[in-house]
């Protein structure tokens, strides 16, 4: 079965400590040719274009758009259906909670700003508003690490990807979408490590072609960070928990550790 993206929903305030984020969630939004929904927390009043001048000036350095191609050409051209989503300023986060219970959405793409940001997304209504719904994978892009989207060019470099896997959750799903998400991207078979930390490797069903499971032994956080930092890691991919406390038990636990420190984007993908 082909993978595919319909629709991104990526929160932002076009600030710079979220560039590399919205450079993600575009540039993923025209390898897919999918609708890409900017819920824009601080929208200045009067601004009819809401975030248009940050899409074109970054296709246009892409060079995948001209100087007088006007809104329409970024479907026309390119295939990308651009939204933009105000939400009230004085208390965003109900809206962004209405916003996923009444729109579908493939993929979240979320900038962390270090702990300050990150514990604003994980431990606020924000967060619930990202992870009750469970099915929906979510691209974190941390402030500093190195992306798989050069802002400047526009190019993805997507070779590696590491998969850490446990018993549980179950990591078939994470392992599929991992494979997926880098073709449609690249267009090519992505090389994936999976890692365990720990004595005995889980079995791993449904993912068709896996890679070998690496074992590893020591602190699980540091363990994955230190083996994403080895295998230059493109791209960190976690299977996180289902519905089931899914915020809780991303409070403190290896996925939300991973992310605080990691050294690439880590998408987490919730089993099924």
């Amino acid at each position: 079965m082909t993978y595919s993206i319909h629709s991104i929903v990526h929160p932002t305030d076009f600030s710079q400590l979220s560039s590399a984020a919205f450079a993600h969630a575009l540039r993923i939004a025209v390898a897919a040719r999918s609708k890409l929904q900017a819920l824009h927390v601080d929208q200045p009043e009067g601004n009819a274009d809401g975030g248009f001048p940050h899409v074109k000036r970054m296709l246009m350095q892409w060079e995948l758009l001209q100087e007088d191609d006007s809104p329409a050409a970024v479907f026309t051209r390119l295939g990308v259906l651009w939204q933009n989503i105000t939400l009230d300023r004085q208390d965003p986060a109900p809206g962004i909670v209405r916003f996923l219970d009444e729109n579908f959405c493939d993929l979240v793409v979320l900038a962390t700003h270090g702990r300050e940001g990150l514990d604003r997304w994980l431990n606020g209504s924000v967060a619930s508003a990202v992870f009750q719904q469970s099915s929906i994978p979510t691209l974190f892009v941390p402030r500093g690490a190195r992306g798989f989207v050069d802002q400047v060019s526009g190019e993805i470099r997507l070779r590696r990807v590491l998969v850490p896997i446990d018993h549980a959750p179950a990591p078939a799903r994470a392992i599929e979408t991992a494979r997926g998400f880098a073709m449609l991207l690249t267009g090519a078979e992505v090389a994936m490590q999976l890692l365990h930390v720990g004595r005995i490797a889980p079995a791993v069903r449904n993912a068709a072609g896996a890679a070998p499971i690496t074992l590893r032994y020591g602190n699980t956080v540091q363990t994955i960070l230190a083996a994403a930092i080895e295998y230059d890691a493109d791209l960190i991919c976690m299977p996180t928990a289902g519905r089931q406390g899914v915020v809780d038990a991303l409070r403190g636990s290896t996925t939300e550790r991973v992310i605080r420190q990691a050294p690439c984007p880590v998408l987490a993908v919730p089993a099924l």
